[in-house]
């Protein structure tokens, strides 16, 4: 019997691989601070950073992909969680899925239930950065930067690389076009596209041509 090509399966087992990810990945993310509901899939180990007094939550039944072997668009990092400041809070709602998303809060990054994330997606509640260049040079740079709750609504998906940044209001059941950076709000249904993003359509418009 020829045991050579068995022996990839031995130093590589797959199933030891999903056990990992089902069941040790979300053990992980519990003890970084960050409540995980009943049923969350990991593919991949996201990077999870909470800062003190903040808060963190994924709905039950979401996946996250941070590994391009079990997305077929492939994603360029892992899904990155991350609190900015103390009381900001991330709150991801049931059955929301993402791949290799970005989402940092300084203040707050709400996700409906059953959004769908693209590969490579960012949502960001803060500039990060401070406007004034004097204030931008001194030691409280990101404090000073200006920070505006992001509210993404349910059943919205936004197309693999595209940006959402703060203060900005995504309706339930929206489209975002591939590679849009939206900042503004985004009626319920639309369909926006580009840099800016614009509305070019609705839901309803494109399911008549369809």
């Amino acid at each position: 019997m020829q045991w050579g090509k068995y022996l990839h399966f031995w130093r590589y087992p797959a199933y030891l691989e999903v056990l990992w990810y089902r069941l040790v990945t979300p053990a992980q993310v519990r003890r970084r601070g960050v409540k995980v509901g009943a049923h969350v899939t990991f593919w991949g180990s996201p990077l999870v950073s909470q800062a003190p007094f903040s808060y963190m939550v994924i709905g039950k039944y979401c996946v996250l992909c941070s590994a391009s072997a079990y997305t077929a668009l492939g994603v360029n990092h892992p899904v990155v969680l991350r609190t900015l400041r103390a009381g900001a809070r991330i709150e991801i709602g049931e059955g929301v899925r993402m791949s290799g998303c970005t989402v940092c809060a300084a203040r707050r990054v709400e996700i409906g239930a059953r959004t769908c994330i693209g590969a490579n997606v960012t949502i960001v509640d803060t500039d990060f950065h401070a406007l004034d260049p004097a204030d931008r040079a001194s030691l409280q740079d990101a404090d000073l930067a200006i920070s505006v709750p992001v509210e993404i609504g349910a059943d919205v998906f936004l197309g693999m690389n595209s940006i959402v940044l703060k203060g900005v209001r995504i309706g339930d059941g929206a489209i975002v076009g591939a590679g849009a950076v939206v900042t503004k709000d985004v009626l319920p249904h639309a369909i926006v596209a580009g840099n800016p993003a614009r509305v070019v359509g609705t839901v309803a418009q494109m399911s008549e041509v369809r």
